[in-house]
């Protein structure tokens, strides 16, 4: 037989080349990084998230006549921050009867609604601030 004996055989190292002495190190360190970075991203967006410059909570409404209703809205706005929230009427066919933007102040904040005819609820969109797109 013509084969290669055990002795003729190249090792992996011949063949493929050696390891670079510290690669492993530098790719633990490499992943570690990118871990660190990773979990430090996800702090920052869960504390963005959890402290909006601007937050709100409608506590009741109260239908006044057929062409007004008052909503009552509790708003946590910081004192540095300019905010714009929004309240809506609507008829008891859920169609929009009435809608309301206001510049709201820190704390119990009572909206009168012009309708264009009799509301049976009220919703808050939310408020908004420079930099928070979404109605809180």
């Amino acid at each position: 037989m013509g084969g290669m004996s055990a002795s003729t055989v190249p090792g992996l190292a011949d063949r493929y080349g050696a390891a670079r002495p510290g690669r492993k190190r530098l790719v633990r360190i490499g992943a570690g990084l990118v871990v660190v970075a990773f979990l430090g991203w996800l702090a920052w967006a869960a504390w963005a998230q959890s402290t909006p410059p601007v937050d709100s909570e409608l506590h009741g409404f109260t239908v006044v006549d057929d062409a007004t209703a008052e909503a009552f809205v509790d708003v946590a706005v910081r004192d540095d921050v300019t905010a714009r929230c929004v309240v809506r009427a609507f008829a008891d066919d859920h169609s929009l009867v009435g809608e309301v933007a206001f510049e709201p102040t820190d704390g119990r904040n009572d909206i009168a609604i012009r309708t264009e005819r009799r509301a049976t609820s009220v919703e808050l969109v939310g408020c908004t601030a420079p930099g928070q797109n979404r109605p809180r």
